[in-house]
């Protein structure tokens, strides 16, 4: 059964960025964009990047191997090489703490 782990604070992502977590063993990109909290599994569908090292641009996340596009909101695959969406994590803000459901 899925929990809920604390993964930082919430001024420890700045607007538009992503940083790389973990909850519950589980690899996770955390990104914060206008202001609300958005959590996917870590590793690009088409290869092996960390998503957590790509760049974040009109609310996708660029890979940093292959430059495809992911929807940080949905996991929804936007761009070519990648064609399979990305694994999202429920997100929750409790007091000034972020948690992510894994």
């Amino acid at each position: 059964m899925a929990q809920w782990h604390d993964v930082g604070g919430i001024d420890d992502v700045g607007e538009n960025e992503v940083i790389g977590v973990s909850a519950g063993g589980a690899p996770v990109a955390l990104f914060k964009l206008e202001g609300a909290f958005f959590a996917l599994y870590d590793r690009c569908s088409h290869g092996q990047a960390r998503l957590s090292e790509g760049y974040v641009e009109d609310g996708n996340v660029e890979c940093p191997l292959h430059q495809g596009l992911v929807c940080i909101r949905t996991g929804e695959a936007v761009s070519p090489p990648i064609s399979r969406e990305v694994d999202t994590f429920r997100v929750r803000v409790v007091g000034d703490r972020v948690e992510v459901e894994a």
